[in-house]
C-alpha cells in the first residue's frame, strides 16, 4: 500500500478521502516545524506528500526525493516551492487556489476597519487600565465612507474585498494588475491605474499578489513616500513583499496614516517587535484563511490532488502542467 506524508494534523474528511482510494497516511503530529533534513528523511518509503507549513521544497528536495509522486501545497502560496526546479525534475506540485478567498478578504477589511479605528491599541488601554478621563480630541480614528479604496493585484481575493469595501462604505475602486479585470470594472466601476498612481490616490491600499522576485520589497520607503498622509496600507498576501524596517520608518514620521499587517517578515513576529504597539497599527499572526469551513475545504482539495498524483493523473490544481507535456 503506498503512503501519503502529511506534514500537520489536519481535516479527518482529508484522511479519509486519501485512505477510502487505498492509501495509507502518515501524519507528523510534533508541534516544531520540520527541518530541510528532516523532511526528506520522513519522505523516505512515501509516494505522495501532502505540504503543509514552511516546508522548503528546493533543488536538494527535489533530487532527494524523485521517488515522490507528486506534491500537494495546502496552501494558495507556493513561495517556498522552486517551481522551475519541480519542472526539471518532473514533480508536479499543486496548491488550492480559490477556495480561502471569501475568508482571506474578510481579515483584510477587518483590518481595514480595525486600523481606521485604532482598535487594537484602544483595547490595550483597558489592559493597562488607562480608560479614564474623557477627552473628545484624543485618539480619534478615520471614516471609510467615499474614501478610495486601491487594490493591488485584483484577483479573486482583492475582488471579495473591493466588493465589501463597496457595499459597506461606498468606496471608490481603483487598482493595479499586470491585466485588466474586465468582470471588476463592470461589476464596481472600478478604475485601472498604473502602480504610481495606485500609490498617490489611495487611501487605503490592500496587498493580493504573490510573492515573486518583482514584488519582493516592493513596498519600501520610495513607495510609502508616495503615500497619502491619511493613508492606510494593509497586507495579507505575503509579509516579504513590504519592507518591514521602511514601514516602522513611514509610520514613525506619519507618512502614511496606518497599517494592517496579517503577514510579517519574519514569522512568527517577534513580540518585541515595535510595530506592536503603534497606536495605528494591528497585526494579526496569518490568520487569512483560519475559519473551519476554509480550511477543510483546503485539506479536502489537497487530499484530491494527492490522489490524483498517485494515480498517475493530473493533479486538477497543478500550478507546473508543463510537467504533464508529453515530449
Amino acid at each position: 500500500m503506498e503512503k501519503v506524508l502529511v506534514t500537520r494534523c489536519i481535516s479527518e474528511n482529508a484522511l479519509e478521502l486519501i485512505r477510502n482510494e487505498g492509501y495509507e497516511t502518515n501524519v507528523y503530529k510534533e508541534s516544531k516545524d520540520l527541518t530541510p533534513a528532516e523532511l526528506i528523511k520522513m519522505c523516505e518509503g512515501h509516494a505522495g506528500l501532502l505540504s503543509v507549513g514552511p516546508n522548503k521544497i528546493d533543488e536538494q528536495f527535489l533530487r532527494s526525493c524523485k521517488h515522490l509522486k507528486g506534491i500537494a501545497l495546502m496552501s494558495v502560496g507556493y513561495d517556498k516551492v522552486d517551481v522551475k526546479a519541480a519542472t526539471k525534475h518532473g514533480m508536479p506540485i499543486s496548491n488550492t487556489p480559490d477556495v480561502l478567498s471569501e475568508a482571506t478578504a474578510d481579515v483584510a477589511f477587518l483590518l481595514m476597519l480595525s486600523v481606521a479605528r485604532k482598535a487594537f491599541y484602544m483595547h490595550k488601554t483597558i489592559e493597562r487600565g488607562e480608560w479614564g478621563f474623557f477627552d473628545p480630541m484624543k485618539n480619534l480614528g478615520q471614516e471609510l465612507y467615499g474614501k478610495t479604496l486601491g487594490v493591488l493585484g485584483l484577483g479573486r481575493i482583492g475582488l471579495e474585498l473591493a466588493k465589501k469595501a463597496k457595499a459597506a462604505y461606498g468606496m471608490q475602486v481603483i487598482y493595479h494588475n499586470r491585466s485588466r479585470n474586465q468582470e471588476a470594472e463592470k461589476l464596481l466601476n472600478a478604475t485601472y491605474v498604473s502602480f504610481e498612481e495606485l500609490l498617490n490616490q489611495s487611501d487605503v491600499l490592500s496587498v493580493h499578489v504573490n510573492l515573486t522576485e518583482e514584488t519582493k520589497g516592493m513596498f519600501n520607503l520610495t513607495a510609502f513616500e508616495k503615500m497619502k498622509p491619511n493613508a492606510i496600507f494593509i497586507n495579507t498576501a505575503r509579509g516579504a513583499i513590504h519592507n518591514e524596517k521602511d514601514l516602522i520608518t513611514a509610520l514613525q514620521n506619519k507618512t502614511i496614516w496606518g497599517a494592517g499587517l496579517d503577514v510579517t517578515n519574519p514569522e512568527p513576529m517577534d513580540r518585541n517587535n515595535l510595530l506592536l504597539n503603534m497606536e495605528n497599527v494591528c497585526v494579526l499572526p496569518h490568520i487569512g484563511s483560519a475559519t473551519e469551513e476554509t480550511r477543510e475545504k483546503m485539506a479536502v482539495m489537497a487530499a484530491q490532488n494527492i490522489v490524483k498524483a498517485l494515480k498517475g493523473e493530473q493533479m486538477p490544481q497543478v500550478i507546473n502542467p508543463e510537467v504533464y507535456q508529453k515530449d
